[in-house]
């Protein structure tokens, strides 16, 4: 029997791996949803429908008529600094679609499923366990905090997955970390890369890999999924240089407060993933695995004509 999976926000990085794992798979009936008129894939196999989160009666409605059993949500405010100067519009998106979400799955007795963040931490002591008390340090991090506690007061009938340091290649989406990096070097320009934040990077595909397992397997509970090494910024940024073949000596350490940020950043971050590893059975990918895939797509991504 098939089980009827909504993604949230599936127009995104994470949100179009997901809904490449979750349709391959004819166990699941899916339906995506994202803002934008159309889905990311034209040819798509899977159903989509334009959504507002904020609107509590659009995502009731829409979960009333689809009544999936599992809702993963895959959509955020994920603009840091963006969060601090526009506080409303972010907390809408990041809580206020939650709360949404939460509500609309009572409906239909539903498992939520949401993407959370390391930055519900204060980086002064990572790498952090499931049991790890946060202390976010900016609007953005409060915001997610905020959210996981909305799922954390909704009963027992839900997941979270932290994670950190997304990257990879999408149909339309904002530059990631990695991208910029890649190009800028490949275009032979120097980069300032901050040398004291430490953690894991994360190829989206290895995370919607997660996230489906845990879908597979009925977990519930908190977890983290994240890339397998702890490492800076600026040593992942010489490790994707030796991948891509570009000069590693353009890449100039900084440190974090040389950026003048809006946003305080967690500097000795990282999530510990053993529970995940344990309970999930599965292995995250290194970083130089991470980065052999990511530099087939990003290759292939710019050999393909633009639409």
């Amino acid at each position: 029997m098939y089980k009827r999976v909504l993604i949230t926000g599936a127009n995104g990085l994470l949100g179009q791996k997901l809904t490449t794992a979750f349709s391959a798979d004819r166990s699941f009936d899916l339906l995506a949803s994202a803002r934008q008129p159309h889905a990311y894939n034209s040819d798509a196999s899977f159903g989509y429908v334009s959504l507002d989160l904020a609107n509590k009666g659009a995502v009731k409605e829409l979960v009333w008529n689809f009544a999936p059993e599992i809702i993963i949500n895959a959509a955020a405010y994920t603009d840091v600094d963006g969060c601090e100067r526009e506080k409303e519009l972010s907390w809408r998106a990041n809580v206020t679609a939650v709360e949404n979400l939460v509500a609309a799955s009572r409906l239909v007795e539903a498992k939520l499923i949401h993407v959370s963040t390391d930055y519900v931490f204060d980086g002064k002591n990572g790498p952090y366990d499931e049991t790890a008390l946060p202390n976010p340090l900016s609007y953005y991090g409060r915001e997610k905090l905020a959210s996981e506690n909305v799922l954390r007061n909704s009963g027992d009938n839900w997941a979270i997955v932290r994670t950190m340091v997304v990257y990879g290649i999408a149909n339309n989406v904002k530059k990631n970390f990695a991208v910029w990096l890649a190009q800028e070097l490949q275009k032979g320009n120097r980069v300032n890369i901050v040398s004291d934040q430490i953690g894991n990077t994360t190829l989206a595909d290895d995370l919607a890999r997660g996230i489906y397992e845990l879908v597979k397997q009925n977990r519930r509970g908190l977890y983290h999924i994240a890339g397998a090494d702890i490492l800076s910024r600026y040593d992942f940024a010489v490790k994707l240089a030796h991948a891509f073949g570009s000069d590693a000596s353009l890449i100039n350490p900084i440190k974090t407060a040389d950026l003048n940020q809006l946003a305080a950043r967690p500097l000795q971050s990282g999530l510990i993933t053993l529970k995940a590893q344990s309970e999930l059975g599965m292995n995250f990918l290194s970083t130089d695995e991470s980065l052999h895939i990511f530099k087939r797509q990003f290759l292939e991504s710019a050999a393909r004509p633009a639409t």
